[in-house]
């Protein structure tokens, strides 16, 4: 008998894009013949309350229970028209769908507002530079955060957009604040969801259930729906995967677990999900399921089975959308952070380059975990035919690369293969600022439809950087946001402060760093990050090395991850929260570099050690001249015209050529002699996108030489190489 698989992201994750983990098994699941739907009950959740009916519903809840409220929530009662009259279109606008309505938005007398709006003379300036669909998207923002607000302080306090209920899930080392949250009476959310969630188990009728839990913020929604699955549908089994279990569950012991959940399997989730259909259909025993928590003899036992081997990843197929609602998802802009505001507006297919981190050193991540420890490219063709398949199925051609660290080297052969099919997308990924990213790399990623990329430059502190085994330097990290900025890609920076042993200087030199980074216009992005001791990583398992001690060691019998330390030399870094913040927010907008860094602070802080030029300095430093023999030479712009004419100096007469090129942009032409003409002709058309084989540096000389020609380092570094070399001719 077929095994009807349900494939749950439970609430909340984005808005805007369905969270990918579904996808990805689903489109494994196809790939063995076995049948799957998928659901994102979270967009389901918002869609549902956020409509008339269900805020005709809310506000009923809110007037039936009389209590004290502040005057914040009764201004938002007291529009409760207003509210219901303007819902509907606000979502469809948010949805796409309706974008004349940005006009009413952006006058601003078609909104009701509440608390939330009061930020916005503040924003104005922010603002100055944005359309009117991104103004309108902003201030229909604000308006939905208002109405969240209502539901936070009325009916439930656990509401979220994008988490729901998260303080439960977070380090939550024992089960029993969350297994007592589940003996409460249903939520107004809860019955939401539970409703949808009903429906869906009548239409699919599934054997088995499988919760992807990608977040804290995902885990109350996901053991309220097992909780209701194993009261209203009893023979269903039920099992949970994901970022949550594969990072927090490593150590579970608490039976009570179970009582929601028949199974709980760990990392990679295929080949576990393949044997646990197997299992429930009856043709596979229990002992034999893979990486798998379940109940045996009323015990939680972990079942590894090391001998039933995961897929590779040319194996896994391709992701599988189908079932989603994409065109139903809502485009927010909440801050005017660029990087984040990319997370939340637009639709983006998910997709990696490569399974787990080729860098895998930063101590203080959890590279103890395959996700991060297993490293496994796909090859580039492979990837390009995705991305066809995934355009084809989905209508959109945006893709987000949700990798650790994206190679380099993949990354130029996916650029080179995208440009030779000859496809438009847009495309974005998290890197490693290292220096392969020289600048004609940059230029041939920006072709090929990069238009951003977000990576740690975490402490801009060498001594610091050394300690976390980060492999680069902070010079380093500025040549190459360089690279990517004049090639026209965004640069977002992850930022941390706090890591074990830092001082309260190298925390203020750290800020100096940023603020000149911004200030010379390599940075556009960045967020400050709290450093957090996690049980996986190398500052987790050998916290002697970092100067740390241990305040709680993480085990408990149900979440085990973060862990409380003491820093015996650092400094209390909390208090540099809000000042990191609030400079950040200000540079990201180009201004207040001026400000000395003490201002940000309510207390005192060391001066800054850095020069005030250090970052500019560090910028001039010249790439050298040199040229690798096996560099790669690609020519991306197009033929050109060849015309013939002799110049005549000084009583002698030369063979010239003007070879004319058109790029998207503009027409330009080179003057070379006659011969040199005929040879880098035919040379661009060897090293176009679209010929069939690489042409080297080598071998570009060799067959110069081979012409007859002489010198040809000098006509590499003329004026008229030069000019290619600023219209597409790229050395990689």
């Amino acid at each position: 008998m077929e095994t009807k698989l349900l494939l749950i992201t439970p609430p909340f994750t984005q808005l805007n894009t369905p969270y990918p983990a579904t996808a990805y098994l689903k489109g494994f699941l196809n790939t063995k013949g076995i049948v799957s739907t998928q659901a994102d009950l979270g967009i389901e959740v918002i869609l549902k309350l956020f409509s008339k009916t269900g805020l005709t519903d809310l506000f009923e809840r809110i007037e039936n229970d009389p209590q004290e409220r502040t005057p914040n929530a009764e201004r938002i009662i007291a529009l409760k028209g207003e509210y219901l009259k303007t819902i509907d279109a606000v979502m469809l606008f948010l949805q796409g769908k309706n974008p004349t309505l940005s006009h009413l938005i952006c006058r601003e007398d078609f909104l009701p507002e509440a608390s939330r709006f009061a930020q916005l003379e503040e924003l104005d300036w922010a603002f100055g530079t944005m359309g009117l669909q991104d103004r309108a998207k902003h201030l229909a923002t604000l308006y939905l955060e208002d109405i969240s607000d209502l539901i936070v302080e009325c009916v439930d306090s656990h509401f979220g957009f994008s988490r729901y209920a998260e303080r439960l899930g977070r380090s939550a080392n024992s089960f029993d604040e969350l297994y007592d949250s589940l003996q409460q009476p249903f939520t107004f959310i809860d019955e939401i969801l539970l409703d949808i969630l009903h429906q869906r188990m009548l239409d699919v009728q599934p054997q088995l259930v499988g919760f992807s839990i990608p977040f804290p913020g995902n885990l109350y929604a996901a053991f309220r729906s097992a909780q209701y699955i194993k009261k209203h549908f009893p023979g269903v089994k039920i099992t949970m995967g994901g970022g949550f279990p594969n990072t927090e569950l490593r150590s579970l012991a608490d039976v009570r677990v179970m009582e929601f959940f028949d199974f709980i399997t760990l990392d990679d989730g295929e080949a576990p999900v393949e044997c646990l259909v197997e299992h429930v259909s009856g043709k596979r025993d229990i002992e034999q399921l893979k990486r798998t928590f379940a109940l045996v003899d009323g015990k939680i036992k972990y079942i590894d089975n090391s001998g039933c081997r995961d897929y590779k990843q040319a194996d896994v197929g391709t992701p599988d959308y189908s079932d989603l609602l994409l065109d139903e998802y809502i485009s927010v802009i909440e801050i005017v952070n660029p990087m984040h505001r990319m997370w939340s507006d637009g639709r983006w297919n998910k997709l990696t380059m490569a399974h787990g981190c080729y860098w895998g050193k930063c101590t203080f991540c959890d590279i103890s975990l395959d996700y991060i420890k297993v490293y496994e490219p796909v090859a580039a063709k492979l990837l390009c035919d995705r991305i066809e398949e995934l355009m084809a199925q989905t209508g959109q051609n945006g893709f987000h690369f949700v990798d650790e660290a994206a190679p380099p080297a993949l990354m130029r052969e996916l650029a080179l293969e995208i440009l030779r099919r000859n496809l438009a997308v847009t495309w974005w990924t998290n890197i490693r600022f290292e220096k392969s990213f020289t600048k004609d790399l940059c230029l041939l990623l920006k072709a090929s439809g990069c238009i951003a990329v977000s990576g740690g430059l975490e402490v801009a502190s060498d001594r610091l950087l050394e300690l976390i085994q980060k492999g680069v330097t902070v010079a380093q990290v500025a040549r190459v946001t360089r690279n990517f900025t004049e090639a026209g890609i965004m640069v977002h920076a992850y930022l941390m402060y706090g890591f074990p042993t830092q001082t309260a200087q190298e925390t203020i030199d750290s800020l100096e760093m940023v603020r000149q980074m911004f200030e010379t216009g390599i940075l556009q992005s960045g967020f400050w990050h709290q450093f957090a001791m996690t049980a996986h990583s190398p500052v987790g398992m050998y916290p002697e090395k970092f100067g740390v001690l241990k305040e709680t060691e993480a085990i408990g019998s149900f979440a085990n991850n973060d862990i409380v330390h003491v820093d015996k030399t650092g400094t209390n870094h909390d208090k540099f929260s809000f000042g990191l913040k609030k400079s950040l927010f200000n540079y990201m907008h180009g201004i207040c570099f001026d400000y000395s860094l003490q201002d940000w602070f309510e207390f005192k802080v060391p001066k800054t050690k850095v020069p005030d030029d250090y970052i500019f300095s560090v910028l001039q430093e010249e790439d050298n001249f040199t040229v690798k023999p096996t560099a790669k030479v690609v020519w991306t712009g197009g033929k050109p015209s060849v015309a013939y004419f002799t110049k005549n100096k000084k009583g002698r007469s030369f063979e010239m050529a003007t070879l004319t090129f058109h790029d998207k942009k503009e027409s330009f032409a080179v003057q070379v002699s006659q011969e040199q003409a005929q040879w880098l002709a035919d040379f661009l058309d060897k090293a176009a996108i679209a010929a069939k084989s690489i042409t080297t540096y080598s071998q570009a000389k060799q067959s110069y030489e081979d012409s007859g020609l002489e010198d040809f380092e000098l006509l590499w570094f003329s004026k008229p190489i030069n000019t290619l070399r600023d219209f597409g001719l790229l050395v990689l």
